[in-house]
């Protein structure tokens, strides 16, 4: 692989040519990257020590003839403000609407000085196509909104001119404007630099600029180009890889008298082509992680000569958490935009929660408990913050909004970075910043960068402290803004323009890069993702005000272009590899569908008698089921276990809880695990039902072992509001109650407890005689049967006991909706194997509890259903043939013992494991 690559060639004329004149020698390349590269390739083929040549990117190099520093477009951004705001006297527009704008028209504005366009004519041509637009409208009919619209087309000229005039005194610039004064300044730098020889290699398209920079070097033969263009495409005049370099070797008076150089003939060898489907953007990251495994595999972790070229800038997370774990050292080297940068979501977190909490009431600071939970459980925060108690807490105790002296309270030892989150935050953006500013060093701090993992992380947060930075910078100079909710739209519009730069060792290990990274770069095996019209090539949008057709006519960058770009570099990735995968996503639906590249459709169209082009789609594979059901055994802890449970008390809902799915009994009576907290931020249908029985409990408690006559009911409606209040604040601990859903539970609880008083006080007045036995009282019996191993205890809480005329009632309240039928037993055989039936068990559970207690009285038990109180008390019947028997007889006692105790059995037998139902 090495004896093929451009930089490895390029040594050798280096070497071979300007041995004795290296340290005058100026190497320009397309990027920064390929130095490193070029310089390993000088090292492998020279035994002895030299000095190397001095190597740069094509943009130091403009920037050194030019004499001005560049700058990030989040500078840029904010000069350009400044410029705005000197110029518009009236008028002026906020930061946020400004950018909006702003950064489409520096696109256009560097596009312009690149191209080396009078900036007037393009303008001037602008605005007159805005005039033609409204032509129609006579000017004394002009709205006040074209008027504007017009204005701002014919200040263009103003803001360019005045931009440029002030970065120029400055001696800083964007890219086009010091492309421009390059130009302007050739003339002076090349007396300059009379013995030093420029060798340009690896470029393919150039703009105006960059034409004009290298003929002018040419033609006083101070430099040589080496192109790096396969004779496949160089000789096609219909292939769009070839574009550019076919027209500078037609039109460059440079080659009327001088070679072409270099015309290569890499893409005709042989090589392995595979492109592969598969269903959305995640199915393309867990394949490239397949195919970094087997390739680490092959090469015994050597991983050097294998690239991931990212079609989609979004797949690079994805990927990194698909990557095995013998993929060793990674060298990411791609624009990651910082929209999607992890510690970007922190921080848009952070000014959630303090802006909500600022306008949430306008005395106090205010917090909402999700957006709190966020912060504590952010990735980058949780492993520092030890508030494992704090989240616990706030679930446990349903703080839906919590004070910010209650959060202070609840966890008053909080560490440095605790107190910088939940920091009140004033209506001062400086001090915000700052604050930010304070956090993201500690976070960096706390990273040990000792796995790749974690130098990921460092990136991320560092370049959002440098935006963060630069917003103080901007700050501290500027007072026209003054509140919070200004200065974050402010940081989401210079997030936009931001990106991350990571850091590596490029020579070491499995390279990771961009699109516009991977030139002049040579790889032997190469996976490409996101092979997608719309993402690879991008596609025909242009964010620009110039339009297509003007762009044409003046000589601009179109995406007819752009596409060429694109294709240069993606067959420039197959040149010299001999594996390469193509992955696309096959998926025609959902927000990343599309359907596959060109690119791929023209492999097979073109293909090569030596290449060899295979197809694969992946889809999921579905099974017959959606899961295997859990199946666990009974060993002989589980066995002891089930003893213990025996002993203690087999609940009536335990029991049902069997029947519905062991092994939900398996994971909350064998293992114990109970469902995690969370804030119950509008009450649950469960906390309902426990505040109904909590308040019918402490209404009923003084009439315990009375008969109730009219006016304990009166007297019990007269406590209805002060106690409903009590239990929700006893069961729903600090939610909140006053508004919104919770408000119309609160209501529902008194409406069904006073109903339930109505029917209670109707059957009074109708000459009921009602002397209640028990409230909420714990039952307990011990089962013993010839068909049972031991004695089982069974153990419950019933809700009511009462004796109505003569009979002992059991009542089990429930808060949903119980009908008559449900409760209407036809037939005891496989009571215990229909979930239908789980309410007559628990009921006759019930029964068989309190039936040595009973005295000889007749005894039923049933429900009161609060969603069906109208039926009043539903009894157990059993349908036998003389009709349905209500009271609980001897007879019905005893089947319904038989049942559970072969249900029983089943729980004890060792050789019947635990199976999931659904």
């Amino acid at each position: 692989m090495e004896n093929t690559s451009f930089l490895h060639k390029l040594a050798q004329v280096l070497l071979k040519e300007y041995s004795d004149k290296l340290s005058d020698t100026i190497i320009i390349l397309p990027n920064r990257r390929a130095k490193v590269f070029l310089i390993d390739a000088l090292l492998k083929q020279t035994p002895n020590t030299i000095f190397a040549p001095e190597i740069i990117s094509i943009e130091d190099f403009v920037q050194d003839i030019a004499g001005i520093r560049a700058i990030d477009s989040v500078e840029l951004l904010f000069e350009f403000y400044a410029v705005y705001l000197e110029i518009t006297a009236t008028d002026q527009e906020s930061f946020e609407t400004f950018a909006n704008w702003a950064k489409t028209l520096l696109q256009d504005f560097n596009e312009i000085d690149r191209y080396l366009l009078d900036p007037d004519k393009v303008l001037k041509y602008l605005e007159n196509i805005k005039e033609i637009e409204h032509w129609s409208v006579d000017i004394d009919k002009r709205t006040e909104l074209i008027e504007k619209h017009l204005i701002f087309w014919k200040k263009l000229p103003v803001y360019y001119h005045s931009l440029y005039q002030h970065l120029f005194e400055k001696g800083i610039g964007y890219q086009g404007l010091i492309y421009r004064e390059a130009v302007n300044n050739l003339n002076h730098f090349s007396e300059l630099v009379k013995d030093k020889k420029y060798i340009f290699a690896g470029f393919n398209a150039l703009n105006q600029a960059e034409e004009k920079i290298v003929q002018h070097l040419l033609t006083l033969d101070k430099a040589k180009i080496f192109w790096d263009i396969d004779s496949v495409f160089i000789n096609d005049k219909q292939h769009d890889a070839g574009l550019f370099q076919q027209r500078f070797q037609a039109e460059w008076p440079y080659y009327k008298s001088n070679p072409y150089e270099w015309i290569a003939n890499d893409y005709k060898q042989e090589k392995n082509i595979q492109v592969i489907g598969t269903p959305k953007s995640i199915g393309q990251a867990k394949i490239v992680g397949s195919l970094i495994e087997k390739h680490s595999h092959e090469l015994e972790g050597k991983l050097q000569n294998v690239a991931v070229v990212l079609g989609e800038e979004n797949l690079l997370l994805p990927i990194l958490y698909s990557l095995p774990s013998n993929a060793g050292a990674l060298n990411i080297t791609m624009g990651f935009s910082s929209k999607n940068n992890p510690a970007q979501l922190l921080v848009a977190k952070l000014f959630k929660m303090h802006t909500n909490a600022l306008t949430r009431n306008s005395k106090s600071y205010v917090f909402y408990y999700k957006e709190v939970l966020d912060i504590l459980t952010h990735p980058l925060l949780e492993s520092y913050l030890n508030t494992s108690d704090l989240v616990y807490c706030i679930n446990q105790n349903n703080f839906t909004f919590i004070l910010h002296s209650k959060l202070e309270d609840l966890h008053p030892n909080g560490n440095e970075l605790f107190q910088l989150l939940f920091q009140k935050w004033e209506n001062d953006p400086l001090k915000v910043l700052e604050n930010i500013s304070q956090i993201l060093l500690l976070i960096k701090a706390n990273l040990s960068k000792d796995t790749e993992e974690e130098k990921i992380t460092n990136a991320f947060v560092y370049s959002i402290y440098k935006i963060i930075n630069q917003l103080i910078s901007y700050f501290s100079t500027t007072t026209n803004v003054n509140s919070i909710d200004t200065l974050y739209a402010i940081y989401k519009q210079i997030v936009d323009v931001a990106e991350v730069s990571f850091e590596g060792e490029p020579l070491n290990g499995l390279q990771i890069m961009g699109v516009l990274e991977s030139r002049v770069l040579d790889f032997e095996t190469v996976i490409i993702t996101s092979v997608n019209e719309g993402k690879f090539p991008a596609g025909k949008s242009m964010n620009s005000f110039i339009p297509f057709d003007v762009k044409r006519e003046l000589g601009l960058p179109t995406f007819k272009e752009k596409d060429a770009i694109y294709t240069y570099h993606f067959y420039h990735l197959l040149q010299r590899a001999k594996n390469v995968y193509l992955l696309y996503n096959s998926d025609s639906e959902g927000l990343d569908a599309g359907e596959k590249s060109r690119f791929i459709t023209q492999l097979e169209v073109e293909k090569q008698d030596n290449h060899n082009l295979t197809f694969q789609i992946y889809n999921a594979e579905v099974p017959e089921m959606s899961a295997q059901p859990v199946i666990i055994p009974k060993s002989d802890s589980v066995l002891i276990r089930l003893k213990e449970i025996a002993e203690k008390g087999f609940s009536p809902s335990s029991l049902t809880t069997y029947i519905r799915n062991p092994i939900q009994f398996y994971f909350q009576r064998i293992l114990r695990i109970s469902e995690a907290d969370e804030v119950e931020e509008n009450i649950a249908a469960n906390t309902l039902g426990t505040i109904i029985h909590g308040v019918l409990e402490e209404l009923y408690k003084p009439l315990i072992g009375k008969i109730i006559i009219e006016n304990d009911i009166e007297n019990c409606f007269k406590k209805v509001d002060e106690e409903v209040l009590k239990q929700f604040k006893l069961k729903y601990k600090e939610g909140e109650i006053k508004k919104g859903r919770n408000l119309l539970a609160f209501e529902v609880a008194k409406r069904n407890v006073q109903n339930f008083l109505k029917i209670e006080l109707e059957s009074i007045i109708k000459g009921d005689q009602i002397q209640i036995i028990a409230l909420e009282s714990k039952l307990e019996r011990v089962l013993e049967h010839p068909k049972l191993p031991f004695p089982v205890k069974i153990a419950g809480n019933v809700d009511r006991i009462e004796n109505r005329d003569g009979k002992i009632r059991i009542i089990d309240y429930k808060t949903g909706k119980v009908d008559k039928n449900d409760v209407i037993l036809k037939t005891w055989q496989d009571l215990t194997k229909d979930i239908g039936n789980d309410k007559i068990i628990q009921i006759l559970a019930y029964a068989f509890m309190y039936q040595p207690d009973s005295k000889g009285l007749e005894m039923e038990a049933g429900i009161i259903s609060f969603k069906n109180l109208k039926s009043g008390f539903l009894p157990f019947n059993f349908k036998s043939e003389t009709g349905l028997e209500q009271v609980i007889t001897p007879e019905i006692m005893e089947s319904y013992i038989e049942e559970i105790v072969v249900l029983l059995n089943e729980i004890f037998n060792s050789e019947m494991p635990f199976v999931e139902t659904n």
